[in-house]
């Protein structure tokens, strides 16, 4: 149910964010306790603000409305994915070839799981992270998570 959900709510989303430089970067629809929560993260190019979340929340909850797709009671969140922002799509992937990026895998890799470094390259199905001055190529199928790391 929460991927039809997920995929109901990216396509009422897609032409509005498309026409305002908004870039959609997830949904979730998940129980937390007895909570349903619907939470959108969103992102635009110098980043997103109170404002824009404001107004995606506004939209959206609207179009929820005469829609209905969501049969129990739910909180709706809108909000930018943060510093460390999760890489979900491969476009995410590419974006991020020179930044600080903390990835885990499902099996071992080079004999670890987790990698924390630059993300040197991406091709759509390798990972190349440089950790130190050594380089790991990681098989994009073998990728359970990844996001931006800040480095302190």
């Amino acid at each position: 149910m929460s991927t039809q959900i997920k995929s109901v709510v990216e396509s009422l989303l897609q032409t509005y964010m498309e026409e305002n430089g908004f870039e959609l970067v997830d949904v979730e629809y998940v129980k937390e306790g007895s909570n349903w929560f619907l939470r959108v993260y969103v992102d635009k190019e110098g980043g997103i603000d109170i404002d824009d979340c404001g107004r995606i929340s506004e939209f959206l909850s609207e179009k929820l409305d005469e829609d209905d797709p969501i049969p129990t009671a739910y909180f709706l969140e809108v909000s930018s994915p943060g510093a460390e922002r999760p890489l979900k799509k491969v476009q995410d992937y590419y974006k991020a070839v020179g930044e600080n990026v903390f990835v885990t895998t499902y099996e071992p890799v080079n004999g670890l799981k987790e990698f924390e470094g630059t993300l040197l390259s991406f091709n759509e199905e390798t990972v190349e992270i440089e950790i130190g001055k050594k380089k790991h190529a990681i098989p994009f199928n073998k990728v359970a998570g990844a996001r931006l790391a800040i480095v302190f």
